[in-house]
């Protein structure tokens, strides 16, 4: 079984108001792979049904061949490990308190910190590059450290596959590239199939394995980055015009968006 993560014909909303229609595609084990869209493509709600946490209407989801619905809440726990896009900066818990919270789902009823827990708490915390903030709060820590921080609590989870919604979204350019960094390190370090929403055209056709195009709920492409990234298929997505050509910095598309007062000079 070379699939992680296998979502089937699932479809969500409420009332009369759809979000995701039909949607199914593979997530192969080991990949990076990474969701686009515009806004109000469904790409979050997709995200929290692969995690467990949101219920859908119509469909199966399966997780390393089995049903998700046949795992236990533990169990999931054990498996996936979901970073949401909106990190909490309003509570005053230390780094390390925060990543410890990520050993939760190994440990017995009382809760107790075991030497097992010690020895995989640092490994995040050093693998993430936090492990100098450990005694910091983190409503002290930048928007980039919290990311971090709470990819390291991720990790911890000892997952076997990692959900991000949007881990790059608000963060500067640096930011941006070291959480891809690691995201990718993480995919060749340890073997963690990395799933992952990003709004970043460029950045998920320069680390992404694979890609989905959502658009209001419905797929659009999916495949490999220069299958996904073409001129039609992200003018049908996004109803602007762009320029897409091969990026100086290797073999995948680079997406240029052009400005309307250009467009009207061409």
């Amino acid at each position: 079984m070379n699939t992680a993560l296998a979502v089937h014909n699932v479809s969500y909303g409420y009332g009369a108001t759809s979000i995701l229609d039909d949607i199914s595609f593979n997530v192969p084990k080991g990949a990076f792979y990474i969701i686009i869209g515009p806004n109000g493509s469904g790409k979050t709600t997709l995200m929290k049904i692969m995690a467990g946490s949101a219920k859908f209407k119509k469909g199966r989801v399966d997780i390393m061949g089995r049903p998700c619905s046949q795992y236990s809440r533990q169990e999931l726990a054990r498996t996936i490990a979901f970073v949401p896009q909106n990190i909490p900066d309003d509570f005053s818990f230390t780094v390390r308190d925060v990543v410890l919270m990520g050993r939760s789902p190994h440990q017995g009823v009382l809760g107790l910190e075991r030497k097992e827990d010690g020895r995989i708490l640092k490994q995040a915390m050093m693998f993430t590059g936090i492990d100098h903030l450990a005694h910091r709060a983190i409503d002290q820590l930048s928007g980039g450290e919290r990311q971090r921080v709470f990819i390291a609590r991720a990790i911890c989870q000892k997952p076997r596959i990692i959900l991000l919604d949007e881990p790059t979204a608000a963060l500067d350019l640096a930011h941006q590239v070291r959480i891809m960094d690691l995201m990718e390190q993480l995919k060749r370090e340890k073997g963690v199939t990395v799933v992952m929403v990003s709004h970043d055209i460029n950045l998920a056709a320069m680390y992404g394995d694979c890609l989905l195009l959502l658009k209001k709920g419905r797929i659009v492409s999916q495949g490999r980055t220069d299958e996904v990234l073409t001129f039609e298929t992200l003018e049908k997505a996004y109803g602007c015009l762009l320029l897409v050509d091969e990026s100086p910095l290797g073999d995948f598309p680079r997406v240029t968006p052009v400005p309307h007062k250009l467009k009207l000079e061409i």
